[in-house]
């Protein structure tokens, strides 16, 4: 057991006992070692070391490249960005399995909540996965995670492909971005929340009993998961590697954030702001937050932000000017990319106008999506200082 927690959340402290839930620490710290290349997890006599190496090769590669090129740039320009002080709960919608980026953006996070289509995934297949299966999923695991390192985003194709599989693809994303930043995985356990936003932990009997409750997708067009609905969300506690700093908490909820799906009184937005004031996150949201079908996570950010990074798929100015913040933007945006469909025209002027009615502010790397001439852009949104007054 952990023991109490201690995780204060702006100027207040919060405490939060550890959960009674099953805790899959073992599995965790497995798939550490053999997926994020990181830890000193014994390999079971079912996996080849050298098909491991070879990954590893490959993966800490990346991870290195990721550390000098990117958060090189990335992390003393987000550090001037950011006010002092702010709260260190996040929640970051359409995440993904992104908590890399996460991390990156809000490097003193307690508290990191990410919700996205995406469930977490079963962590017992790899006590059991041949190594020929090994080999394919790694490869597919290389692949998939190489793309956010490269790239800072994932399409929905490859998020879409992380939902089957003998490894969990999300999880597997997040002992990732644990292990680019020096973190450790300590303990891991699944969840769902209730009807009044807190959350009941699995046990071992809720886990066994749900064997054959195949988990449904959160959307129509989602490949459907072959795993047990008990791992839709996990609860990943960290701390940095060697076990000098506090434990922190990453939650990840597999939801559709859709109005028709996310309940006004329902247990997510409840559990949302049960968390009390945050600063939020978004970046290659599909422009999520633009759509009218969206206005119920979006107005969830308006009313309990206290700060807000995003590439141009964040909150409309429409949306946030009567709700009293106001944008700053980077780099450059010209319209959005089209995919699947254009997004909406008369959002996408108002982000161009937006741009052009402020001073070029250079950005030296990609955050999220590019725009339609493929020009970085980056945008803050924070409470306006004159309408506060």
């Amino acid at each position: 057991m952990l023991g109490l927690m201690i995780f204060p959340a702006g100027a207040q402290a919060a405490t939060e006992e550890t959960p009674q839930g099953e805790d899959f620490a073992a599995e965790a710290k497995l798939l550490y070692r053999v997926v994020a290349c990181s830890g000193n997890a014994a390999l079971p006599a079912n996996i080849d070391p050298q098909i491991v190496a070879r990954h590893c090769v490959s993966l800490k590669a990346r991870m290195a490249r990721y550390r000098k090129v990117y958060l090189a740039k990335a992390t003393p320009f987000l550090a001037s960005l950011r006010p002092m002080p702010l709260s260190d709960t996040v929640v970051y919608p359409f995440g993904g399995g992104d908590l890399l980026t996460a991390l990156t953006t809000y490097p003193n996070a307690r508290r990191i909540t990410t919700l996205s289509l995406e469930l977490s995934g079963d962590p017992r297949r790899i006590a059991k996965i041949d190594n020929k299966q090994l080999d394919l999923s790694l490869d597919l695991v290389d692949h998939n995670v190489g793309s956010l390192l490269a790239a800072n985003d994932s399409t929905s194709k490859t998020l879409k492909g992380t939902q089957q599989g003998d490894l969990p693809g999300q999880l597997s994303y997040f002992l990732v971005a644990l292990a680019v930043h020096g973190y450790e995985p300590v303990s891991l356990r699944y969840f769902h929340a209730n009807p009044d936003g807190s959350l009941h932990y699995y046990t071992a009997e809720d886990v066994s009993r749900m064997e054959t409750r195949v988990a449904a997708a959160r959307h129509g067009k989602w490949t459907s998961p072959d795993f047990s609905e008990a791992f839709a969300n996990s609860e990943l506690v960290f701390r940095p590697v060697g076990g000098n700093g506090p434990l922190r908490i990453h939650r990840h909820f597999g939801a559709n954030l859709r109005d028709d799906s996310l309940k006004i009184d329902g247990p997510i937005l409840h559990y949302l702001r049960s968390q009390g004031r945050v600063a939020a996150m978004t970046k290659a949201a599909s422009y999520c937050l633009w759509s009218p079908s969206f206005s119920r996570i979006r107005n969830y950010l308006l009313a309990n932000m206290t700060f807000m990074i995003s590439d141009a798929t964040g909150i409309p100015p429409e949306f946030a000017r009567p709700a009293g913040f106001v944008q700053i933007t980077y780099g450059s945006f010209q319209g959005a990319m089209c995919f699947d469909g254009c997004p909406s025209a008369e959002s996408s002027n108002q982000f161009r106008d937006l741009w052009a009615s402020q001073p070029k502010r250079t950005l030296g790397f990609r955050y999220g999506y590019v725009d339609a001439k493929s020009s970085y852009n980056l945008m803050v949104t924070r409470p306006d200082p004159v309408a506060s007054k």
